[in-house]
């Protein structure tokens, strides 16, 4: 029999923020991460040096306007801040149009690997930067020690919609599932751009193979992640795959690309977290996708759902979280549940929240 796994040491996780974009977030209505397509360019930028220095004065690009909310990243900085685990993180950008004013990792950064195109091409990249991006997460995840767990979080403006093609791309009923950081879904608009692009890829019998569908439909993260996850799971690397269905997606294709020997071993050292707001979304189903994968790749992935709420909150911000906007992302839902999975209580982190989200609006009007 094999002996019992000791419990993560959550208080020790390293964190990995992955950057990148996607020409499909330009789509009209495709994205609420930035009211415009314009706005969108500078999303990943303004999050990571959000999560970094915080809510005060000193980062060069203003968080884009968005139709309601703050960027999650404010949650994301509140519990590394709280948690010490602020040196603890490290920023990779995967080449977006707006670097980051803070150090970060600029990967791989030669020409052609700006944003993928979209997704709608069926070419949103080149079938060698996928297989770079692989090998690069492979790498990565093979140097890392096997006492400390790994958290994985992202800021790609219209990268659920990358997720829905990807895992349609991998033979997925995901239509309808996604969530997503507009009020209501754009579920019709997604799938139509899915469609095109799929069959613009022609993938056929190539529709089992990962690194093909990334390269006809996904973006630079995905990739990455899923080339880290396998390797690091495999090295018995507990790994928190922080938010929702990105990272269902990435599960997915990492999956894909191990053997069926592998698969048992990687679910039973992955977990996948979330925030309330994506996990109670009533148009889209995470469990129900994390059901699909498990049917699909015969393993049983693991949910677990922050109880972070905002409904006692003064900002208004917050409380349009509690009305359906934004939802997730930067790692918020993952990281909100390491808050209270090292036994902090939700209603405390949500109050640090609302005092960071009035700083953070006091200083865009000075």
């Amino acid at each position: 029999m094999q002996a019992a796994q000791p419990p993560p040491q959550w208080q020790r996780s390293r964190v990995l923020l992955l950057l990148a974009a996607t020409e499909t977030a330009a789509v009209p209505g495709i994205s609420a991460a930035g009211a415009t397509p314009a706005s969108r360019l500078g999303t990943a930028a303004a999050d990571a040096e959000l999560l970094l220095r915080g809510p005060g004065p000193g980062r060069p690009h203003a968080l884009p306007p968005l139709p309601a909310g703050v960027s999650p990243a404010l949650i994301s900085h509140v519990v590394l801040r709280e948690l010490g685990l602020l040196e603890r993180l490290v920023v990779a950008d995967l080449g977006c149009a707006v670097a980051p004013a803070v150090p970060h990792l600029r990967l791989p950064g030669q020409e052609g690997d700006g944003p993928a195109r979209c997704l709608s091409s069926g070419q949103a990249m080149a079938l060698e930067r996928v297989e770079a991006l692989l090998a690069r997460g492979k790498a990565w995840g093979q140097a890392l020690p096997p006492g400390d767990p790994l958290v994985l979080a992202e800021c790609v403006p219209g990268g659920t919609t990358t997720a829905l093609a990807v895992l349609r791309g991998l033979g997925l009923a995901a239509d309808g599932l996604v969530s997503g950081s507009l009020r209501r879904s754009a579920h019709a608009l997604k799938a139509a751009l899915v469609d095109q692009g799929l069959a613009a890829a022609a993938l056929e019998g190539e529709s089992t193979v990962p690194a093909r569908v990334l390269a006809a439909v996904g973006d630079p993260m995905q990739p990455l992640a899923a080339g880290l996850l396998l390797a690091a799971a495999g090295r018995g690397v507990p790994v928190l795959l922080a938010g929702g269905s990105q990272m269902a997606a990435v599960l997915a294709v990492a999956l894909a690309l191990a053997s069926p020997a592998q698969r048992a071993r990687l679910a039973a050292a992955t977990w996948l977290a979330t925030t309330a707001w994506v996990a109670e979304e009533p148009e889209s189903d995470l469990e129900r996708l994390l059901a699909l994968i498990a049917a699909r790749w015969q393993v049983e992935p693991r949910l677990r759902v922050a109880g972070l709420r905002f409904h006692a909150c003064r900002s208004a911000a917050l409380q349009d979280f509690e009305r359906g906007f934004v939802k997730e992302g930067v790692g918020a839902g993952g990281l909100a549940w390491i808050w209270q999975r090292l036994g902090r209580d939700p209603a405390a982190l949500a109050e640090a929240c609302d005092r960071a989200c009035t700083h953070l609006f006091a200083e865009a009007g000075a």
